[in-house]
């Protein structure tokens, strides 16, 4: 045996390190097997329509007809798209009003639903039950309640003497926009309390009864020991709350059409108009490109403030 480990620490000296084992050569392969699959999915889900998106942003593609190179044309034009500073000025408002509302009425219903008491699996369920309805059917059912013509809720606040006349749910912009941010709210409240709720729990009790000795009251407890300790849940739910707003299209699609006159347009809704109104896939791409940046810049200064502050 130490003639073998002799002759090994020569060969190793020498630069010729023994082959690995058969056995560690065939981990190595089963390793590679059970990752293949995934591999093959982010391929080619993601990183093959990620390089095609970026190769049409460098081209004239229109829907019908031949592709033609013109970097760095469709960048250079996109300032002098007329929706796209009014569809980024109201994204940002949308993003900031709406990552406020959810953050104060998800951590509100998480906090409400956190101690175990009889009746409160109850109110988690229907907190949590409007994020099993996906956003689509969401916003088909509040573009039918809040209808004028055959919605229940204007001869609902008629009858209870709220309202004289219906009221413009998506008539006017302010109107429309805070009609979106209710539907919003409505759909992602209880899905987000659910995040800050496994947050909740994790903190220990014991850390809680120890202040509750020390004298400190509700007020301190929250601001001390909550808030601290759920530091790191709520960067994960602002992160996806922020990203989520930015990327916003089914609801104003479909609640409000981006309507009226274009007050309610979003950035990637200018995406989609581009591509199948204007038949400009090129523009449409280099779009999405700028918004593809624009986010990862954003979501990294997110993470290096989140890690910063804990």
């Amino acid at each position: 045996m130490n003639t073998t480990l002799t002759g090994t620490r020569r060969r190793v000296a020498r630069g010729s390190v023994p082959a690995p084992p058969p056995r560690w050569r065939g981990r190595r392969a089963q390793g590679w097997l059970y990752a293949a699959p995934t591999a093959v999915v982010v391929v080619t889900l993601f990183v093959a329509p990620l390089v095609l998106v970026v190769w049409m942003s460098l081209n004239r593609w229109p829907l019908l007809g031949q592709a033609t190179f013109n970097a760095p044309g469709n960048y250079l034009k996109i300032a002098d798209n007329p929706l796209f500073l009014d569809a980024v000025l109201f994204t940002l408002k949308y993003t900031a009003i709406v990552t406020v509302l959810l953050s104060a009425a998800a951590l509100g219903l998480a906090l409400l639903v956190q101690e175990r008491r009889p009746g409160v699996g109850f109110f988690r369920t229907a907190f949590f039950l409007p994020g099993a309805v996906g956003f689509a059917t969401a916003a088909l059912l509040f573009y039918g309640m809040l209808n004028n013509d055959f919605g229940p809720v204007d001869p609902l606040l008629r009858a209870l003497g709220i309202t004289d006349e219906p009221v413009k749910w998506t008539g006017t912009p302010n109107m429309a926009l805070f009609s979106t941010i209710a539907l919003v709210l409505w759909r992602f409240a209880g899905f987000n309390m659910l995040i800050l709720l496994t947050g909740l729990q994790s903190i220990p009790t014991e850390v809680y009864e120890a202040a509750r000795s020390d004298g400190a009251n509700r007020w301190q407890i929250f601001t001390k020991i909550t808030l601290p300790l759920l530091r790191p849940t709520l960067a994960l739910m602002l992160i996806l709350s922020v990203t989520g707003s930015l990327l916003a299209f089914d609801q104003f699609f479909i609640f409000t059409n981006g309507g009226p006159d274009n007050s309610t347009v979003s950035m990637v809704m200018v995406v989609y108009r581009d591509a199948f109104f204007r038949f400009d896939l090129g523009g449409a791409a280099a779009l999405s490109v700028v918004l593809l940046v624009a986010l990862v810049a954003l979501n990294t200064v997110q993470m290096r403030v989140f890690r910063r502050s804990t």
